[in-house]
């Protein structure tokens, strides 16, 4: 194990499974992944590898006995027949003979009806009146020669979820934690490696949770298809339920006139609408009244007195279209059936995540480490559903008192959820509240925009906030930085779509801070063969992390235009996709300059103590690469400890400072396959970064070239290795 899973264990003792064990122990049962952490919560919760082989084996061996499979129906009907009684798994539910006034179940996988029921068992487990629950069962066989009696009787039930949690144990245990370990066990928990993922991507993943948390919380998802939008509504919980958007009825979900007997939303923590997107569906519209209602006021009624509930939303669907389509030429609900493409339903929901942002789920994004069983975690997140955290932002922040008040709301319940899932223990420092209130904001900024879009008697809304500095700070969504010239619509009736203008050089996204005085930046389109002529302005320019659209060439190109000597000083060129970036920094001077003109790259680095002699071989691989080409690359080793600094430094004057350097992308996924994120840096998703454009004035930027310049030497050798030159750096 980790240290990391060895820390868990440690703490979480009894808690936490392993949780690639589940892959192990499913086999051909179709159940929900709650349903086998449960058992091996029972019987593998340890880090003793022995206790979890012999635990494994047990619940092999209760799924082999007691699971229902549908097509050995049969086989265990009649086994229950010639035992009397028999200990199954399965998913039952129970509904009332008026009749006979007696409560009568069905086990959906045994396939056997009108199961004789008590009423304290009903009283007991009230859900079972509206739905199938997943429990572990004794049935009972007892033939009756009166045809009305029917011999299957249910003897005792437990549902399958942990009776009891420790809340206070589990808040105080988050204080031995990071937030950044907290994040990572939350994903273990989930089934991800967190490793696949970037800060954002992790923080999308938890959004997902906060209807687990917080009590009538209405989010939407749309993206690609196979991002795993319906997993933790299916898998997660026993307190959400998942169903199909077509198949759900006003009886089904709020009230059944004819008994008064309340539905889905009196019984379950999420109500989840999966495949909810499709121009092509049609909708009751009296259901979407009620939900735009009960989604508003927490309330509904059917011609009686209205009645409460605290049953949170989610409805996922996929798109047809990318994001860049849905802005140019619809809006980002395009998807939606034309019942709910409504600007009244649509602004009852407090957030929106971006599902374009999500990869498309793959084997080896799924952890094998250790994580809480869904199961304590969902009773834990239950617990918190009674509290309020969105008073925890005041002490630092302050939201526009432009926002509306459904605005605010929106924000205030995602900023409590986030937090609960987070910052159980109110450890949050105001950087870490400041980060969790930009995604909240975004998430209901991406709803109100589009609202604008759609209806016109909507304003567009400043979203805002105002720190105790009394500084006031912008709000954007990512794809309002990717796709400016989608995104903003002309004129006061939010309609057409600004034309498509191409915005290369700088990506200049809109929360930009410039100094006092500085001109705006230039955003033009660039070509290849130096536009010298080109005034480009200097600027601070901050990137949100999981945006496309960035590359080399539209950060650097106008900027080394004209160079013919270029300095590069990042620590950090260091392992195989590092040095690529390297490579094709150089292949984008290659391309952009005249053929006849000659250019010197020179790369200032740190050595990689691990695997120093690979470093050297491919840095050296990029020299010889670059022979013919009018490009001459060398690299120097700073030995001395100095180059903390990562910028790019032309003889022309600019100095461009980066706080990631060159390593601005996330890494990829690997596959068998091609994606288009290798080969081209567009479509690449970025990590979160800044960059600074200074215009260096001339004595300045002659010492800074001068200190680089002479460095480019043969490397020396001798017996002990290269040696490094009287500057303590190691040339090539």
């Amino acid at each position: 194990m980790s240290d990391f899973d060895n820390k868990i264990n440690e703490h979480f003792a009894g808690f936490v499974v392993r949780k690639d064990l589940v892959k192990v122990v499913k086999g051909n049962a179709i159940v929900p992944t709650y349903v086998l952490e449960y058992l091996l919560g029972q019987y593998c919760a340890t880090d003793d590898e022995a206790s979890i082989q012999t635990g494994i084996e047990t619940v092999k061996d209760i799924l082999r006995k007691h699971y229902v499979h549908r097509s050995e129906a049969g086989l265990i009907q009649s086994t229950i027949r010639e035992r009397g009684r028999y200990k199954v798994i399965d998913q039952i539910s129970v509904s009332l003979n008026e009749k006979t006034d007696s409560y009568e179940a069905v086990f959906e996988n045994l396939g056997i009806k009108k199961v004789a029921v008590d009423s304290n068992t009903v009283k007991t487990h009230p859900k079972l009146l509206v739905t199938g629950v997943w429990c572990i069962a004794d049935v009972q066989y007892e033939f009756s020669e009166e045809a009305r009696v029917s011999p299957w009787i249910l003897e005792t039930i437990k549902p399958i979820q942990i009776a009891k949690v420790d809340y206070e144990q589990y808040r105080d245990l988050r204080r031995s934690f990071t937030t950044d370990e907290w994040i990572d066990l939350l994903m273990q928990s989930i089934g991800f490696r967190p490793e696949a993922f970037g800060r954002r991507s992790k923080l999308l993943q938890l959004l997902r949770l906060i209807p687990f948390v917080e009590r009538n919380y209405n989010l939407i998802e749309l993206g690609p298809k196979g991002t795993g939008k319906s997993h933790v509504y299916s898998e997660f919980s026993p307190h959400g339920q998942l169903i199909s958007g077509g198949e759900i009825t006003i009886p089904k979900l709020f009230v059944n006139n004819s008994n008064g007997r309340i539905g889905l939303v009196g019984y379950w923590d999420v109500v989840a609408f999966d495949e909810f997107a499709g121009r092509e569906k049609t909708a009751n519209k009296a259901l979407v009244d009620i939900m735009k209602n009960y989604m508003a006021n927490k309330t509904f009624s059917r011609g009686v007195n209205p009645m409460g509930a605290e049953a949170s939303f989610s409805f996922v669907g996929n798109t047809d279209h990318n994001a860049p389509y849905m802005l140019k030429n619809s809006d980002l609900f395009e998807a939606l059936p034309s019942q709910f493409h409504d600007s009244a339903f649509i602004d009852r929901l407090h957030a929106y995540l971006p599902g374009w942002e999500i990869d498309v789920i793959r084997g080896e994004m799924f952890t094998a480490g250790y994580g809480f069983i869904v199961d304590y975690l969902a009773e834990i997140l239950r617990h918190l559903r009674s509290e309020d955290f969105s008073n925890r932002v005041q002490h630092y922040f302050k939201i526009s008192e432009k926002i509306s008040e459904r605005d605010r709301t929106a924000i205030s319940k995602t900023m409590s959820g986030l937090l609960k899932l987070i910052f159980p223990d109110g450890s949050q420092t105001e950087a870490e509240v400041e980060e969790l209130l930009r995604l909240a904001m975004e998430s209901r900024k991406r709803v109100k925009d589009q609202l604008a879009r759609i209806d016109s008697t909507y304003p567009e809304v400043d979203f805002h906030y105002i720190g105790v500095d009394g500084v006031k700070r912008g709000v954007t969504t990512v794809e309002e930085e990717e796709y400016p010239q989608f995104y903003h619509t002309k004129g006061a009736d939010g309609g057409d779509a600004q034309e498509d203008t191409l915005l290369d050089v700088p990506v200049a996204p809109l929360s930009i801070e410039r100094k006092v005085g500085a001109p705006p930046p230039v955003l033009v389109t660039a070509h290849p063969a130096a536009q010298s002529s080109i005034a480009l302005a200097e600027g601070h320019f901050v990137y949100a992390e999981n945006r496309k659209g960035v590359s080399y060439d539209k950060l650097f190109g106008p900027y080394v235009d004209g160079a013919s000597l270029v300095v590069v000083t990042d620590p950090y060129i260091r392992f195989f996709y590092q040095i690529r970036n390297m490579m094709e920094f150089v292949e984008m001077l290659v391309r952009r300059k005249r053929p006849e003109d000659q250019l010197r790259v020179h790369l200032v680095t740190a050595p990689d103590d691990g695997n120093l002699s690979r470093q050297r071989e491919l840095l050296d691989s990029i020299k010889a690469a670059c022979t013919g080409s009018g490009v001459e690359f060398s690299w120097a080793f700073d030995t001395s400890g100095a180059a903390h600094a990562r910028d790019v430094v032309t003889d022309t004057g600019w100095k461009i400072v980066l706080d990631r350097g060159l390593d601005i992308f996330q890494p990829p996924i690997k596959t068998e396959g091609f994606s288009l994120g290798d080969r081209l840096q567009d479509h690449r998703v970025i990590k979160g970064f800044y960059v600074t454009y200074v215009k260096v004035a001339g004595e300045t930027n002659k010492k800074i070239i001068d200190r680089v310049a002479g460095v480019k030497q043969p490397i020396a050798y001798d017996s002990s290795g290269p040696r490094a030159d009287s500057r303590g750096a190691e040339t090539s």
